[in-house]
C-alpha cells in the first residue's frame, strides 16, 4: 500500500501538469460565434474557426472569439438638405461581420469593428444623400431616399467586410423654421378650404332661393288659373270655409255667447245649416 501511495504521489504532479495542459489547449466556439487564432510565431491564422470544441497550443496560440449574430445599431446625424433646411435623421441598421474575413477584421479593426466603422460611414452617406433632396422631397420621396441610403451604405460597409442585413429610417425631423412654415401652409390651406366651402354654400342657398321663388310663382299661377276657371263659386266656397273656421274658434271662447249672422240669425247655426 505504501508503495502504491508513493507511485501515485510521484505521478500526481506530472498528471496534474498534463491535465492542466489539456484544459488550456481546448476552447469552445458556441453557436453564433466564430474564432480567430493568433499565433505568436506566424501571426493571425487566415482561416476562421467554426462552432465546436477545438485545440490549440497553450501560450503559443490564442483564440479570439467573435459574436457573428446580427446586431442592431442606430446612427444619428444632423445635416442640411438641398434647400438649406436642417434635417435630423436616425438610421437603424442590422449588421454582422463577414465570416470569412474575420482574420482581416481582427488585424485592421479589432473587436469593436462596428464602433469604428458604422458611425463614420453612416454619417458620410446620410449627409451625401440628404444634400441631394429638398426638404419637401425628403417627405414625399421617403422610400427613394431610404433606398439610396441603403444602397450606398451597403457598398461602403462591404469595403470593411461588414454585411448590412437591413437599413431603415426610423426618425426624420426638420428645423423649427421649416416646421413653422409647414404649419402655416397647412393653416392657409385649411382657411382656403373653409372660404371655398362658404362660397359654395352661398351659391347653393342662392340656387335654392331661386328654385323656391320659381315654385311659388308657378303655384300662384296655377291658383290664379284655377280661380279664373272655377269662377265665383270657388270664391264663395273659400269664404264659407273661412267663416266656418272663425265661427268654430269663437264658439269655443268662454266670453262669446252669441254669434251674429249676416241676416240677424246665429252665424254658427247658419254655417252648420249650410
Amino acid at each position: 500500500m505504501a508503495q502504491l501511495v508513493d507511485r501515485l504521489a510521484r505521478w500526481a504532479l506530472p498528471l496534474g501538469i498534463v491535465a492542466s495542459g489539456i484544459q488550456y489547449s481546448m476552447y469552445n466556439v458556441e453557436g453564433g460565434q466564430r474564432a480567430v487564432i493568433f499565433d505568436r510565431i506566424r501571426g493571425v491564422n487566415p482561416e476562421t474557426v467554426g462552432e465546436g470544441t477545438h485545440f490549440l497550443l497553450p501560450w503559443l496560440q490564442r483564440a479570439i472569439i467573435y459574436d457573428v449574430r446580427v446586431r442592431p445599431r442606430n446612427i444619428s446625424t444632423m445635416t442640411g438638405s438641398k434647400d438649406m433646411q436642417m434635417v435630423s435623421l436616425t438610421l437603424r441598421v442590422l449588421h454582422r461581420p463577414e465570416y470569412a474575413y474575420l482574420p482581416t477584421i481582427w488585424k485592421t479593426l479589432g473587436m469593436d469593428y462596428d464602433d469604428r466603422v458604422l458611425p463614420s460611414i453612416g454619417n458620410e452617406v446620410l449627409k451625401a444623400i440628404v444634400a441631394q433632396f429638398d426638404a419637401s422631397e425628403l417627405i414625399t420621396q421617403r422610400e427613394l431616399v431610404s433606398t439610396r441610403i441603403r444602397d450606398d451604405l451597403v457598398k461602403r460597409s462591404a469595403e470593411f467586410n461588414i454585411v448590412l442585413e437591413d437599413v431603415s429610417i426610423t426618425h426624420l425631423t426638420f428645423g423649427k423654421e421649416f416646421t413653422t412654415a409647414v404649419e402655416q401652409k397647412q393653416i392657409a390651406q385649411q382657411e382656403a378650404e373653409r372660404a371655398r366651402f362658404i362660397v359654395e354654400k352661398a351659391e347653393q342657398e342662392k340656387l335654392a332661393a331661386i328654385i323656391r321663388a320659381e315654385g311659388d310663382a308657378t303655384a300662384a299661377d296655377l291658383i290664379s288659373k284655377a280661380i279664373a276657371k272655377a269662377g265665383q263659386g270657388l270664391v264663395d266656397l273659400r269664404r264659407i270655409e273661412a267663416s266656418k273656421e272663425i265661427a268654430v274658434t269663437l264658439s269655443g271662447a268662454k266670453n262669446v255667447t252669441y254669434l251674429p249672422g249676416g241676416t240677424g240669425n246665429n252665424l254658427l247655426l247658419n254655417l252648420e245649416n249650410n
